[in-house]
């Protein structure tokens, strides 16, 4: 997710609200994206409108069909595959570089992560799905923090990306697997104040890979959070 900044304009601020209802689901996938109904929406002129599809295009949440306009892209099962994959990559070295570097201050914002996180997990674990966006964020928030260490704004931004897109599959399939991912998050935290990268490393892959198991058969269900 795209945090705000100091300097946003407005087309910085609708570019991070479209963004968000896309991952968010309010604009599903393949949803056509008229102009006249965003612009008055998001507040926003056509100009700087297609201005932010542009840039959601290049994001890979938007699909440009030449002449006729806009539309959310699309989902599929090999498209979560593999952006599941690119994240474990991007996100283990990421990693590697972040409990390397990492100092005191890092330690902490880690911990007051995972602490803001293990609560909204355990509403969600009561059966509480009102927490629901909450948690996701508090998610976003947790392995964010995992990685502020690293030194690499690019590296950063990147994660970013693949994160958001590996979360919109989750917001669409209402996917919390409960338990087993709460334990993998403290697992998480453990390795990291070990400092231990080859153990975050397996763990990672057991969760990503892990939620992407569960989202697939989600879909194949229907199936919701639970």
């Amino acid at each position: 997710m795209i945090e705000a900044a100091d300097h946003d304009t407005i087309g910085d601020s609708a570019y991070r609200h479209i963004r968000e209802d896309i991952i968010f689901g309010e604009l599903r996938p393949s949803e056509k994206l008229r102009l006249e109904p965003l612009r008055k929406r998001y507040n926003v002129s056509v100009t700087t409108l297609r201005e932010i599809l542009n840039r959601l295009t290049s994001d890979g949440l938007v699909v440009a069909e030449g002449q006729k306009g806009f539309e959310v892209a699309s989902v599929s099962d090999a498209n979560l595959w593999e952006v599941a994959e690119l994240r474990l990559l991007v996100e283990g070295h990421a990693v590697s570089r972040s409990f390397a570097s990492g100092d005191l201050d890092w330690e902490s914002q880690v911990v007051a992560a995972h602490h803001k996180l293990h609560r909204l997990e355990d509403r969600m674990i009561s059966g509480d799905m009102s927490a629901r966006e909450g948690w996701k964020r508090a998610d976003w928030g947790f392995h964010r923090a995992l990685i502020t260490g690293c030194g690499s704004k690019t590296l950063m931004d990147l994660h970013g990306q693949l994160f958001d897109k590996y979360l919109r599959y989750q917001i669409l399939t209402l996917a919390f697997r409960g338990q087993p991912g709460a334990d993998e998050h403290a697992q998480l935290l453990e390795a990291a104040f070990a400092r231990n990268a080859k153990r975050a490393k397996e763990i990672l892959s057991v969760h990503i890979l892990g939620g992407v198991e569960f989202i697939i058969n989600a879909r194949k269900t229907g199936a919701s959070a639970q």
